[in-house]
């Protein structure tokens, strides 16, 4: 027993590991969509947290800022987008790469992985070589092909499509686990495919390299490297003490040059290897975390109060976790008592008056709404690649069927249209009228955008009387309709 409790003295996290798990639990703390298998879509999704954290994650809380800013991006036509372009330069200036030090769920599982015992890849001109890929990933996957498919009228977060591991990991793997999403596994085909095979190899890679996906592929790193020397927290080096010994660059894991250069994550495990005490953590002129000199060598400060500042942040999670769990729920009297858990109002209000639209219709013509004026219309959003989507349709043919004489049904595609809708309804079976919506502006104009699916009732007069996101049934359908036509 003496052995096993000074083996657990002998590995105590560390602060910045504590730091690490605690912005982790906050950046996913609503449990109840890892309970239910569906994603949070509140109103703190329209917030980024500042590391690299996927949108879809069940437990998600907010909105991953390279995922924003690819989504602005894309929908941005002659705009800039402000918004996601000023939380990344606030981040940036204040926090720079400090953010994948400490606060990147990605980055602790990286670090977690290279403890696992096996030879190691030792840095050297190669890795540093490649610690520029990531800046060509960002240009590429994150700036350009987003804008040019918005130029071609599609909305294509590239990196997060074709690449992102944390997607893969968080959203993908974290979706399909729970057995409410059982029926998603048909609809997994070779994109999935190739980024589970990209996931695998970038975990194995970390095995055996340092942080391999931060130093080589990530964009997000690459966006906050550009702030290196202007950001105001982190490691610095007073150059009247330092004497060019390297100790530091030899010591760390990352491809920097210097200390606090644009690949330092500014780790701090450098301050304690240098033999003159040169290097501190800061924030501006503040030291925050510096080395103890005895006798003109370093040694290790107490950790007293460190653990007290850790266990503040585990009280701080904590109360994140707590807010989460207890986002208000629908009203016990909700007419849809089998309403999705995460379904939240978008847009459009009910008792507003619904805008009007004309959407060309697959196989020939169009469909215009004002011209359906006396019947109870259902606009239903969908996208192939929604799995949710795809298995909620029969429901919308089935109510269609039954109710042809004052109901209309139209399923308009969105705009994320990367692909063949055609082919896809060819082989579907399910008899409804699809439609286009090719720029995305039908979706906007009821205060929509890439959660899916999304459906909206529209009354005999034009009024709307439901609009969300998120599955319905052919019950809950039924009931909307009824809630609709004032209960006849």
């Amino acid at each position: 027993m003496g052995k096993v409790i000074g083996w657990l003295k002998d590995h105590l996290p560390t602060q910045r590991r504590l730091i690490q798990l605690y912005a982790a639990l906050l950046y996913n703390a609503q449990v109840r969509g890892f309970v239910t298998g569906k994603i949070y879509t509140g109103s703190a999704k329209a917030m980024c947290v500042p590391g690299l954290n996927c949108y879809s994650c069940p437990g998600a809380v907010g909105a991953c800022p390279l995922g924003a800013l690819q989504n602005a991006l894309a929908a941005s036509g002659t705009r800039a987008p402000a918004y996601v372009l000023g939380v990344l330069m606030l981040f940036g200036m204040t926090l720079g790469r400090t953010i994948c030090g400490f606060l990147c769920p990605v980055g602790l599982m990286q670090e977690l992985l290279y403890k696992i015992p096996t030879p190691k890849v030792r840095k050297g001109r190669l890795t540093r070589a490649l610690s520029y890929v990531k800046y060509v990933i960002l240009a590429v996957f994150v700036v350009i092909l987003p804008l040019w498919y918005a130029l071609q009228q599609l909305a294509v977060p590239a990196f997060c499509k074709y690449i992102c591991p944390a997607g893969t990991l968080e959203g993908g793997v974290g979706l399909l686990a729970h057995p409410a999403n059982e029926d998603s596994f048909a609809m997994l085909g070779g994109l999935f495919t190739g980024k589970f095979l990209i996931l695998m190899l970038i975990a194995a890679a970390c095995v055996f390299i340092y942080r391999a996906f931060c130093r080589f592929l990530c964009p997000l790193g690459a966006i906050y490297g550009l702030f290196a020397r202007v950001a105001v927290i982190g490691v610095k080096v007073e150059a009247a003490k330092c004497v060019d010994c390297g100790r530091c660059v030899e010591h760390c894991g990352m491809d920097i040059r210097s200390v606090g250069d644009h690949e330092c994550i500014h780790c701090g495990e450098c301050i304690d290897v240098c033999p003159t005490g040169a290097i501190s953590f800061r924030a501006g002129k503040i030291v925050l975390h510096g080395p103890q000199l005895d006798g003109g060598k370093p040694v290790q400060k107490p950790r007293r109060r460190a653990r007290y500042a850790a266990w503040a942040l585990a009280l701080l999670a904590l109360a994140g976790v707590m807010i989460a769990v207890n986002v208000p729920q629908r009203p016990a009297d909700d007419p849809i008592p089998e309403a999705v858990v995460n379904e939240l109002p978008v847009g459009k209000e009910v008792g507003m008056a619904a805008p009007d639209f004309t959407v060309p219709l697959y196989g020939g013509g169009s469909f215009t709404l004002s011209e359906h004026r006396g019947k109870t219309v259902i606009v239903n959003f969908w996208a192939t690649w929604c799995g949710p989507c795809v298995k909620e349709l029969p429901h919308f043919a089935e109510l269609l069927a039954e109710h042809a004489d004052g109901v209309e049904v139209i399923a308009i595609h969105s705009d994320l249209v990367t692909e063949d809708v055609e082919a896809f309804l060819s082989g579907f079976g399910v008899a409804l009228p699809y439609a286009l919506d090719g720029d995305g502006s039908v979706i906007r104009s009821y205060g929509g955008s890439t959660m899916l699916p999304q459906t909206v009732v529209i009354d005999a007069a034009g009024v709307i009387t439901y609009n969300a996101a998120g599955s319905v049934t052919l019950a809950q359908l039924e009931s909307l309709v009824q809630a609709a036509q004032g209960g006849n």
